[in-house]
């Protein structure tokens, strides 16, 4: 049951968040989107490594 109330309370923080961050959020230039795509699959790489390296060892 408490899984339930965690859940419904995620998805209602969620339905509030996101709308509140969409209006007033800052807008990005397509540069500012290329900086920051640039970093995010190296990152995603090297979290990758790391969990495996997590997962092998410890």
């Amino acid at each position: 049951m408490t899984v339930f109330v965690i859940l419904g309370l995620l998805f209602l923080a969620l339905f509030i968040v996101v709308p509140l961050v969409e209006k007033h959020g800052k807008r990005h230039t397509p540069e500012e989107l290329n900086k920051i795509t640039r970093w995010i699959w190296p990152l995603v790489g090297i979290m990758l490594v790391l969990q495996l390296l997590n997962m092998a060892f410890f």
